[in-house]
């Protein structure tokens, strides 16, 4: 089974949803060593501040999917919510390339 072509908003909605979960990893790995180790507290620092900025453009760019990718409203609030458990952006994409919701073409 090959993989179907992903629109550029498909490719730029998986970029930020992979980076959004990269991001979201690094600050569960920075608490825990501030935390759970009691060594540093840089991780959460750095890891704090490329999240906010990853989160904050995962949001604008599943608006711009959802709009331009003419998703229904339900699948956008969807992507948008996914956006706030750690790491739940990263099945969303995988489920939205099965479902068909990042085409090479916008409908």
């Amino acid at each position: 089974m090959s993989a179907k072509p992903l629109s550029t908003t498909g490719k730029l909605f998986a970029a930020a949803a992979s980076i959004e979960g990269l991001t979201w990893a690094g600050l569960l790995f920075g608490m825990l060593l501030k935390y759970g180790t009691g060594t540093t507290g840089l991780g959460g620092w750095l890891f704090g501040r490329l999240h906010g900025a990853a989160f904050l453009f995962d949001v604008a760019v599943s608006l711009v999917a959802g709009m331009r990718l003419r998703w229904p409203l339900w699948t956008t609030v969807v992507a948008l919510l996914a956006a706030v458990p750690p790491l739940v952006t990263v099945p969303l994409e995988l489920w939205s390339r099965r479902r068909g919701l990042l085409p090479a073409r916008a409908a």
